[in-house]
């Protein structure tokens, strides 16, 4: 895991439409210009004006995929907050929506270290989906039969239903 002190200062974004998982994060990221938004509308009205270094979206409760797809078109990085980080639709509608990387609810007692992680690997340039998959890849491996094709270029997994 990366030091945490890359977390000081940042502009992050989180949305979920759970006020308790909203609190944890503020609390993992206390350190971080962090602002939050519990619904669609005010999390839309936030990309669309403010720009972050990182944008954390929660898939289900506020439409995630359609953030997604507006932090993409403005250029913001984006990262899934997730219950289901193995499910293998939502990690492929991920990835080709420009998601930088799945933050798994069940890891976060590790959401810091992981934030810190992903802003690590952005600001050298690099793909967080590596790291991520050597993390979770024996799991995919086994569960979906998923391999990297190539782990120097930004990963792509092939997916027999892409």
């Amino acid at each position: 895991m990366e030091d945490t002190k890359i977390l000081e200062g940042k502009n992050i974004l989180a949305v979920d439409d759970e006020p308790d998982v909203l609190e944890v994060i503020e609390e993992a990221l206390f350190d971080s210009n962090l602002t939050t938004a519990l619904d669609f509308e005010s999390a839309r009205k936030l990309i669309e004006k403010e720009s972050y270094d990182l944008v954390i979206l929660d898939i289900m409760g506020v439409n995630g995929f359609q953030l997604l797809e507006l932090c993409s078109e403005r250029g913001l990085s984006a990262a899934m907050l997730t219950a289901r980080a193995t499910d293998i639709r939502s990690l492929n509608r991920s990835l080709k929506l420009g998601a930088v990387s799945f933050l798994p609810k069940e890891e976060m007692g590790s959401l810091r270290e992981l934030t810190a992680e992903i802003l690590h690997e952005l600001e050298q340039g690099r793909s967080h989906w590596q790291k991520l998959f050597h993390r979770l890849g024996p799991l995919f491996k086994e569960k979906f039969g998923i391999v990297w094709e190539d782990l120097e270029k930004p990963p792509r997994p092939r997916i027999p239903w892409d």
